[in-house]
C-alpha cells in the first residue's frame, strides 16, 4: 500500500468512524460498517489501527480533543482572572457545548468500561489523558503565573479538574434534571472561592 492511499484510507477511516459514532452505539459499530463507510477493505483497519477498537477509540479521542481546544479557545479571555474564572469559565463552556458532543461522550464511557479487559484499549485511554493533562496544566500555568507552581503540581490540579469535568457530564447524562446547569455551576464556582479566603481568616 502507497503511502498516499495508506494516509487516504487511514483519514476515510476516521471520518467513517465519527460519523457512525454520532449515528450509533459504539458496541454496534462492525468493521463491516466501518469499511462500507470509509469505501476502504478490512485490511486497512488492520494496517493502520490494528482492530476495530483502537481505530473507534482514536476516533473517540480526535473528538474530544478538538472539544478540549474548543473549550480551551472559549476560556483564554479568563485565564488572567486566576483560577476560579479559568474553572467557572471552563465548566460553562463545556456544559454548553455539550449536545454536540454528546455521542462521542457516551462512546467514551463505553470504551472506559471496555478497557478493563483489554491493555491495549486502557493504554490508548490513559495517552487521552496524559495529553488532556499537559493541555490543562498550561491553561492552569497561564491562569496563576509559571512562577506560581511546579508543572507536576499544575498536572496534579488538572487530573483533578478533568475529573470534575468527567462527573459533571455524567451527572448530567444520568440526571439531567437535578444536575446544575452551566450558569448554577459557574455561579457556585465564583462564590466558593471569593468564600475560601474568608473561610480561613
Amino acid at each position: 500500500m502507497s503511502n498516499a492511499t495508506g494516509d487516504t484510507h487511514r483519514t476515510r477511516l476516521l471520518q467513517a468512524a465519527r460519523t457512525l459514532l454520532r449515528e450509533r452505539e459504539y458496541g454496534d459499530i462492525s468493521a463491516r460498517d466501518l469499511v462500507a463507510a470509509s469505501d476502504t477493505n478490512l485490511g486497512s483497519i488492520g494496517y493502520h489501527f490494528g482492530s476495530k477498537e483502537a481505530l473507534l477509540n482514536e476516533a473517540i479521542g480526535l473528538a474530544l480533543e478538538e472539544w478540549a481546544d474548543a473549550v480551551g479557545n472559549a476560556i483564554r479571555g479568563d485565564v488572567k482572572g486566576g483560577l476560579s474564572a479559568l474553572m467557572a469559565s471552563s465548566m460553562r463552556t463545556m456544559l454548553d457545548e455539550q449536545e454536540s458532543m454528546r455521542p462521542y461522550y457516551l462512546a467514551f464511557i463505553e470504551a472506559l468500561a471496555r478497557s478493563a479487559r483489554s491493555p491495549q484499549l486502557r493504554e490508548q485511554l490513559a495517552a487521552h489523558y496524559r495529553r488532556q493533562r499537559d493541555r490543562v496544566a498550561g491553561w492552569i500555568l497561564d491562569a496563576l503565573g509559571e512562577d506560581a507552581l511546579e508543572r507536576d503540581d499544575a498536572r496534579h490540579l488538572a487530573s483533578l479538574l478533568l475529573a470534575t469535568a468527567d462527573g459533571m457530564l455524567i451527572q448530567s447524562f444520568v440526571d439531567p434534571d437535578d444536575a446544575p446547569g452551566s450558569q448554577e455551576l459557574a455561579r457556585a464556582t465564583g462564590k466558593a472561592f471569593a468564600a475560601a479566603p474568608r473561610a480561613t481568616q
